[in-house]
């Protein structure tokens, strides 16, 4: 599985329409209302990096509203779950 994490900024009057047609995209699973210099975050998560590609290129660029995407591809993830689970291997 292929995460990748988009960064989007709208048009600030179109925010909650943007962030619901980007939910309902196939290979986003969610997306974010955020603060700072982003408005919203999506989280991609497809089979293979031509996934990424349509759905960033193709689907997401076409929402109304839409002014621009920063991509960030995920390589290894790190929870607090997986650490607690790393401490536990051979304690049975």
């Amino acid at each position: 599985m292929i995460t990748a994490i988009v960064l989007v900024k709208a048009d600030p009057k179109m925010i909650p329409q943007c962030a619901t047609k980007l939910a309902g995209i196939e290979g986003v699973s969610q997306v974010y209302s955020v603060s700072g210099e982003w408005d919203l975050v999506a989280i991609v998560e497809v089979t293979d990096y031509e996934g990424v590609a349509t759905v960033v290129t193709e689907h997401m660029l076409a929402v109304p509203g839409l002014k621009n995407t920063q991509t960030l591809t995920a390589f290894r993830a790190y929870s607090k779950k997986d650490l607690e689970q790393a401490w536990d291997i051979g304690l049975e």
